[in-house]
């Protein structure tokens, strides 16, 4: 037994916390104490914390907490604590932030090499964004369900492996749901809500789909070729949305609302409204067309802006607000309630 081989073992051996003789080391190794002397002190010398104590009863031993029991992470085990990771990194601040980085490093130590390429650059799959100014928005809250957990878990699976997916993505406003096949590329956490972003095998653009709208989501036996090009981080900032709401632009009908410049500076600050289509209309307003025309998101919008803000279309909306002002202004007109005539 050569010396590397020996200190491994007296590693071994004093990982149990119990005092280990010199006596006991030589006669395991067979070899002289003096020997076993050196040895020691070589793995002293190497930075490895050897406590010794004199005496009659002692020995040498690890210190405490120095080599942990190891610990066998399944593939999917591991990506989910990269993804945990990277939620915890997107904060301002990280505590131990040097220890995170060298225990993602043994995390990927622990997983197979032919999936090594893939999650050492954990960030290309796993975005996270910072959360932005909410000037005004509604909608973005969602309570996790199962469908939720399960879409998330099948579509990073299906990264994982480079299977594509099937789902279908309900959508609200049409209050219909459609299916989807997909080649999954990354995932991204944004204003408490998982986004899933994938090529679309139909159209053969990368989509994003909101995770809590996914139902029936499953792995298909159809393998496919990641584009090593894509990084989730392109589609930070607000990329997907602005990308998202030019296709809306093409398939939705669009609300048209005329707007004062403040309002319009006012509303260009917010992280969804930013992305609607600001266009100057003369006189110092500004029309904002919106690719939606859902009541419970057009109409909160309008009654924010307040005064000098317009609906001009649908016409639906526009005449459901203007019964709804009217109702107001009649409320209104007689003056406070404790000037109101009898």
């Amino acid at each position: 037994m050569n010396p590397i081989e020996r200190a491994l073992g007296i590693l071994l051996l004093l990982t149990g916390g119990k005092l280990v003789s010199a006596t006991v080391l030589a006669e395991r190794f067979q070899v002289s104490l003096r020997t076993i002397y050196r040895d020691i002190d070589r793995l002293i010398a190497l930075g490895v914390p050897v406590d010794a104590e004199r005496g009659a009863e002692g020995g040498y031993r690890l210190a405490s907490g120095y080599l942990q029991p190891p610990v066998a992470l399944t593939r999917n085990e591991t990506a989910a604590l990269l993804a945990a990771m990277a939620l915890v990194r997107s904060s301002r601040t990280v505590p131990l932030a040097d220890d995170l980085t060298s225990a993602e490093k043994k995390l990927l130590a622990s997983l197979p090499k032919s999936v090594h390429g893939l999650l050492k650059e954990a960030d290309r799959i796993v975005g996270i964004e910072p959360i932005p100014p909410d000037i005004f928005h509604s909608g973005t809250k969602a309570e996790p369900t199962e469908d939720w957990q399960r879409a998330i878990d099948g579509f990073m699976s299906g990264i994982l492996d480079s299977k594509r997916v099937r789902f279908e993505h309900v959508n609200p406003s049409r209050n219909s749901a459609k299916g989807h096949d997909v080649e999954p590329y990354g995932v991204m956490f944004d204003r408490d809500l998982w986004y899933l972003a994938g090529r679309c095998v139909d159209t053969e653009m990368v989509k994003v789909y909101r995770a809590d709208r996914v139902r029936d989501l499953e792995i298909s036996g159809l393998f496919f070729r990641p584009d090593k090009n894509f990084s989730i981080k392109t589609m930070l900032g607000g990329a997907w949305l602005s990308q998202a709401m030019r296709r809306w632009e093409q398939e939705e009908e669009i609300a048209k609302i005329l707007i004062t410049a403040s309002q319009a500076k006012k509303l260009s600050a917010d992280w969804y409204y930013r992305h609607a289509v600001f266009t100057p209309a003369g006189e110092g307003k500004i029309l904002v067309s919106i690719p939606s025309t859902d009541r419970a998101r057009i109409l909160p919008l309008v009654r924010w802006l307040g005064p000098g803000a317009e609906l001009l279309s649908p016409d639906a909306l526009r005449l459901e607000l203007s019964e709804e002002y009217a109702t107001l202004t009649a409320l209104y007109r007689d003056g406070c309630p404790g000037t109101r005539s009898t």
